[in-house]
């Protein structure tokens, strides 16, 4: 199997969709791995250090081990994998608390293969983009290094996920420039806003409490988006 584009690690309880997902990916060039319960899909992402998870919330066993808690015990365990979740609930609240334990995105069944295949994709290009040459930035107390990937406050560093820090990353390229919600997710997520901008809500709301009182620097202008203040 081809995996020139590294693993892919699907955890998936529904035999159909994570078939399904093994073909497309695989016809991107990835190589997958698919579990199909939470317990096998935590032992999996420890082993074989995918470059990315894509984990079904709901999953079944008596252990209490879903997606967010796979996600959960990555995280704990200082492990910044990129996360992409997979719901059929329509509602905000499994959305959301994928996203506040570490997820970097979310999509609901029924679903195209093709645009979770390209939200891997768009995921992985944050991540294990070209190197970027810019330089380090300061805005305020905080200070982000593009090249590294690393972020501080007043020199103490802060853990984001690939996603969290993109979007920090491109507020404080332009400080003082006011970014619409759709301009963010086209620009940081990679896709259309008819997609909806929630997600972009949610994870403003976690880089701002990941960054403690220097969240201040993150502005909300009412009725049009944010900014990182100069």
């Amino acid at each position: 199997m081809d995996q020139g584009k590294g693993l892919v690690l699907v955890v998936e309880d529904e035999k159909p969709i994570a078939d399904l997902l093994r073909m497309y990916l695989a016809r991107e060039g990835f190589g997958v791995h698919v579990e199909h319960d939470g317990t096998a899909g935590l032992a999996a992402a420890r082993k074989l250090r995918p470059v990315a998870c894509v984990l079904d919330i709901a999953l079944p066993g008596r252990d209490g081990m879903d997606g967010t808690e796979i996600c959960r015990r990555l995280r704990e365990a200082g492990d910044w994998t990129p996360v992409l979740f997979l719901t059929a609930r329509d509602d905000e609240v499994d959305r959301i608390l994928g996203l506040e334990l570490g997820g970097d995105d979310y999509v609901t069944k029924p679903f195209s293969p093709r645009e979770l295949v390209s939200r891997v994709k768009a995921v992985l290009r944050r991540t294990q983009g070209p190197p970027d040459v810019a330089q380090v930035r300061t805005v305020g107390p905080i200070t982000i290094d593009p090249a590294r990937r690393e972020c501080r406050v007043d020199g103490a560093p802060v853990s984001l996920t690939s996603t969290e820090f993109s979007l920090l990353a491109h507020l404080m390229g332009r400080p003082g420039r006011v970014f619409t919600r759709e301009e963010l997710l086209g620009s940081v997520w990679g896709y259309a806003a008819h997609s909806g901008t929630r997600t972009v809500d949610v994870h403003v709301a976690q880089v701002r409490g990941k960054l403690g009182g220097a969240a201040a620097v993150i502005r909300t202008v009412r009725g049009v988006g944010y900014t990182a203040d100069a």
